[in-house]
């Protein structure tokens, strides 16, 4: 991007908006031109950051009369490239909405700005006796906005949903620059199409998430935590199926052993048991009703007899029931210095043991000379893989090592009708592919749908759709 073109982008929003922070420091410009996503450089022509919603409305309708593009960021913690500024573009942070506006006992709703961190929601609700139950490793750094515009996951997706299934209402601005407020929290709304939807998951192509009315629930049941040594991927689904139909599952993660490596080596960690497997399972129950800790047990001997597992340990305190969890949530941090090119797909979960089954063969013949980590959210189907960068290796040819097999892999993920993206979003990095996840008349719809709420195709452009 030519530099004055940048620099009258950065001035045009100086003077129009003068009363809007602007930054054109050189490391403001690299840290919030990008997200954990380390393949496309930044080079943002500014960083403005909104205190309100009148001063993001303000910006959105200079930005469209100017056709100035702009991408949203909010912790920057995204695997897709989804926030990644690298053309010249305006970059909106929501470091400066960080406020609770709200809180409804009544209706158990936490009304918050688009800034507000993760973990400060779930804390927040906590001290009030209710939960937020949305959590992953990033909770620490992750705002909601950001949430809400990748419809974010985690690892209780199995027993609470996704971040779609949490948000109440919605205030949104799109990239005309109007301020749509979605649903007002209402729990029966039968008045036409749910705007709030379309945007939840939407990357911040059709408009910026300013505000959002959360769910909030009871808090969870007392729980236990089994961390086990397995002995394939076949056997992790055969444990998932008796563990559920025997006790109510909050979770089911499993893991490959380089990702324990990983995680180990990189935490000082020691062996959690004295097994050494190609997989672990790390499961967390329910243990609100009696017996269900001998069930858990008497499921464990089970597996023992079955040999889909030889080993495990469980929690006896929350001290230990967090520890156990170290082995999972330590392992996005553990290979992020190996500029990890992810996987994060999807498949219905009774077709999981085929897909994986395949998929497995494939990527071994694929990628023999990579290192390759397995991890992923067992009970909801969503399966993450992470291909490790040699130390030598230049990224560029890196980056053209995996996308060679991808038409296969994700060819793979179509004939078992499944997603491409789980929980990370398309971004930059997948929308090449996103016809293998949704036809030809599913893409024009959603272009269709942008052209409504984007006109100017100010929002995130170069995102999501192709």
């Amino acid at each position: 991007m030519q530099t004055e073109l940048k620099k009258k982008r950065a001035e045009t929003f100086k003077t129009q908006v003068p009363e809007l922070e602007v930054s054109t420091v050189p490391a403001v410009l690299e840290s919030h031109g990008c997200d954990w996503t380390r393949y496309r450089e930044p080079d943002p022509a500014a960083v403005v950051f909104p205190r309100s919603t009148d001063e993001v409305r303000q910006l959105v309708r200079v930005a469209a009369q100017h056709r100035i593009p702009l991408v949203p960021s909010g912790g920057r913690t995204g695997l897709s490239a989804g926030a990644v500024a690298d053309d010249g573009e305006v970059v909106v942070s929501f470091d400066r909405m960080r406020r609770i506006l709200e809180f409804n006992a009544v209706d158990r709703t936490l009304r918050v700005e688009a800034g507000v961190v993760t973990q400060v929601i779930q804390e927040y609700a906590d001290q009030r006796g209710l939960y937020y139950p949305v959590s992953f490793a990033s909770e620490g750094s992750s705002q909601i906005g950001g949430n809400i515009a990748t419809n974010a996951g985690g690892i209780r997706v199995l027993r609470y949903g996704l971040t779609r299934d949490q948000v109440a209402g919605l205030k949104v601005v799109d990239g005309r620059g109007e301020l749509l407020e979605c649903n007002n929290a209402l729990v029966k709304n039968a008045s036409g199409y749910d705007l709030r939807h379309l945007f939840i998951g939407s990357e911040g192509t059709l408009g910026l998430v300013v505000e959002a009315t959360l769910k909030l629930t009871d808090p969870p049941l007392p729980s236990l935590v089994m961390l086990l040594a397995v002995t394939g991927l076949e056997a992790t689904m055969d444990i998932f199926r008796l563990f559920n139909d025997t006790l109510v599952l909050t979770a089911f993660e499993f893991f490959c052993d380089r990702s324990m490596h990983h995680v180990r080596e990189r935490n000082g960690l020691a062996a959690p048991m004295d097994a050494d497997t190609p997989f672990y399972v790390l499961l967390e129950f329910e243990n609100a009703a009696p017996g269900a800790e001998d069930l858990a047990l008497q499921c464990f001997e089970q597996c023992l007899a079955a040999g889909t597992a030889v080993d495990g340990v469980i929690s006896q305190s929350e001290t230990q029931a967090a520890s156990l969890w170290r082995y999972r949530e330590g392992i996005a941090e553990a290979v992020t210095p190996y500029t990890p090119y992810l996987y994060d797909l999807s498949v219905r979960i009774s077709e999981v043991p085929a897909y994986l089954d395949e998929l497995d063969r494939r990527v071994k013949d694929s990628y023999p000379e990579f290192e390759v980590v397995w991890l992923g959210h067992f009970g909801d189907g969503n399966l993450h893989m992470n291909i490790l960068k040699p130390a030598d290796m230049p990224l560029d040819e890196f980056e053209q090592a995996c996308e060679q097999v991808n038409p296969g892999l994700f060819e793979l993920t179509r004939q078992h009708a499944g997603s491409i993206s789980a929980e990370h979003g398309i971004g930059m990095l997948k929308q090449p592919y996103l016809a293998y996840t949704r036809s030809e008349a599913e893409i024009e719809g959603m272009r269709g749908i942008k052209a409504v709420f984007d006109p100017f195709n100010i929002m995130n452009p170069g995102k999501l759709l192709p």
